[in-house]
């Protein structure tokens, strides 16, 4: 039995950008692109209406920009995964994007099979973030962002206890620890616990 496809909808307000992400996509073997949107508010209405597993989504939109879309989707609880395909890759655009929720964030000159391997990384639930963007990323989200128990649990990341250790040093449920992991993780922009660690002792974020 074969896996469903990955279902993919693409947001942006250039025709043309659409058909070549739609092109390239529909190339790739266990893709389909379920719909198109050209506007902020239409993208949701798509995205509550087809149930996408990635949503490809511009910056830069009528109506409601990529940010307001990305709030308004989690107040919704869309639970599709978000890459940002956009042609600005600065620092005061990427931030509030990853803050808000986006799994990825690819410039629209990316190679097709890059694309390709980002959206299906990113349906998998990786985040993912090109060297330009991650190198806009990197020293740039202090540790003042995390709340406090999140600064807990990244310090006792960086001192190598497992989620099961760190739920016992702070008596709360695993399943806990979890949704604090996954939050450090997408304010700071990192892929795992190890560049979390990373960041913690770079950052001072320590036990100590």
């Amino acid at each position: 039995m074969t896996d469903p496809p990955i279902r993919v909808v693409i947001v942006d307000d250039h025709p043309a950008v659409r058909r070549g992400l739609r092109t390239f996509l529909e190339l790739a073997d266990g893709l389909e692109v379920t719909g198109e949107a050209a506007d902020g508010p239409a993208a949701l209405e798509l995205i509550a209406a087809t149930a996408p597993d990635v949503v490809l989504l511009d910056m830069v939109l009528p109506g409601m920009d990529g940010v307001e879309v990305l709030h308004e989707m989690r107040r919704l609880a869309l639970p599709a995964h978000v890459l940002v395909v956009t042609s600005f890759t600065d620092r005061s655009r990427l931030l509030p994007a990853v803050r808000a929720g986006a799994r990825g964030y690819l410039s629209k000159d990316v190679d097709p099979q890059a694309l390709v391997a980002a959206v299906r990384s990113v349906a998998a639930g990786h985040l993912l973030l090109e060297p330009s963007a991650a190198d806009a990323l990197a020293g740039a989200v202090p540790p003042a962002l995390l709340t406090a128990r999140e600064r807990e649990v990244l310090a006792l990341i960086a001192d190598g206890r497992s989620n099961r250790e760190i739920a016992r040093a702070l008596v709360v449920a695993e399943k806990t620890v979890k949704t604090h992991v996954s939050s450090i993780l997408l304010k700071l922009g990192l892929a795992d616990r190890t560049q979390a660690a990373l960041y913690a002792v770079r950052s001072g974020v320590t036990l100590h």
